[in-house]
């Protein structure tokens, strides 16, 4: 009988306890998902409403609302809910430009006491618009409309002639005739048709030699465009390609008895400086492999320029270097650069280097002594 009577006393303290830790506010929303079905993309943006009720015995703050994307606007109830009253949040999304299925999420923060965060979900699915003219060529030359004014032939082989095209559009009344001018050797542009009729497609077809190119890594032209004989405000087009040489054509065998170049070091940190001086680093290089290894070309970001390696032809075993200087100028803060060796290496045909450090100004300068002097009477 002691047992059972000192049981029920603790199931009561137990009881008390528990009721003493959830007193406070409490959020309990209505509902934590909203599907809005489908939407068109251009009908504009949708609201819903998440409401909520104090069901704790004190004030109810919401702290903060964060949604997982910016197309989701939250708003909410600001001041404070009292005990069995109501608030709510609001999430308002914008289909525009976001085709597709969607699934987004809001965090509720508060001062409930069961449950501080509460994560909101609002789904739904946006029916795509109908794509307009200036939507498939949404750059322009005069009256001239294009689907991109830079021509990308991503990748060309140096010894390979890539054709590519370049969709246009004539949104004017009457005929257009395009010209292109100042066009390298290595690349022949035409426009097909040469005269667009008013509302007609056409293409600019290009065809990229990397024979006739004679280069290697990342490439680029500008190319002007003349609208029946005039030249209007940005009349270029920007042509780009990477030309590398063509690895897939090598036996197993020659694969492996292929050149390798193997730097000393891929990054070189000159630290901190407050120096405008040039900064100069020697990178090393050897190949390891088993046949003459050829430095193709040594290509950098802005602010480094290189010296020709000592050697650009290096037999198995044989090494060399080249230097990399670096003009800090009026530049500050953290500072990377990179310079990309090209080489016949089939297996790192192109290896990036970079080049990092800080320029600080003389106030970071003398902070950074105060700091470093604190520290060390501390120690």
């Amino acid at each position: 009988m002691k047992r059972i009577v000192l049981s029920l006393a603790l199931l009561v303290m137990c009881g008390g306890m528990l009721s003493a830790q959830q007193k406070g506010a409490n959020i309990s929303f209505e509902k934590e998902v909203h599907d809005f079905g489908k939407m068109k993309e251009d009908g504009g943006t949708v609201t819903y409403k998440f409401e909520y009720t104090n069901t704790g015995d004190a004030p109810l703050v919401i702290t903060n609302v964060k949604a997982s994307c910016g197309c989701t606007s939250p708003t909410w109830t600001q001041q404070p809910v009292m005990p069995g009253q109501k608030g709510f949040v609001s999430a308002e999304f914008d289909p525009r430009n976001r085709p597709g299925i969607f699934n987004k999420s809001i965090f509720v923060e508060s001062n409930s006491v069961s449950k501080q965060r509460v994560v909101l979900r609002i789904t739904g699915d946006v029916i795509p618009r109908e794509k307009t003219v200036e939507d498939y060529y949404p750059k322009t030359i005069g009256e001239l409309r294009l689907q991109s004014n830079h021509f990308a032939f991503v990748k060309v082989y140096n010894d390979q002639v890539k054709t590519d095209t370049l969709k246009i559009y004539n949104s004017s009344k009457s005929d257009l005739k395009v010209e292109l001018k100042g066009v390298p050797v290595y690349l022949n542009l035409r426009p097909v048709p040469a005269v667009l009729k008013p509302g007609e497609k056409g293409y600019i077809v290009g065809d990229f030699d990397g024979k006739k190119a004679n280069d290697w890594g990342f490439i680029t032209a500008r190319i002007s465009l003349l609208i029946n004989g005039q030249a209007v405000a940005n009349n270029y087009i920007t042509i780009s390609a990477k030309i590398e040489e063509d690895f897939s054509k090598l036996s197993k065998e020659e694969l492996k008895n292929a050149p390798v170049i193997d730097f000393k070091e891929k990054i070189f940190d000159f630290g901190k400086t407050t120096s405008q001086k040039e900064i100069e680093h020697h990178f090393e290089f050897t190949n390891t492999g088993k046949s003459d290894l050829i430095i193709r070309k040594i290509r950098t970001t802005c602010g480094c320029t290189t010296v020709a390696p000592e050697k650009t032809v290096l037999k198995p075993g044989e090494s060399s270097s080249f230097k990399t200087i670096f003009n800090p100028g009026s530049r500050k803060g953290v500072q990377r650069k990179s310079i990309y060796v090209i080489t016949n290496d089939p297996k790192n045909p192109e290896v990036r280097l970079m080049i990092n450090g800080e320029i600080l100004t003389e106030n970071q300068k003398a902070d950074n002594a105060k700091n470093k002097y604190t520290q060390e009477m501390e120690e």
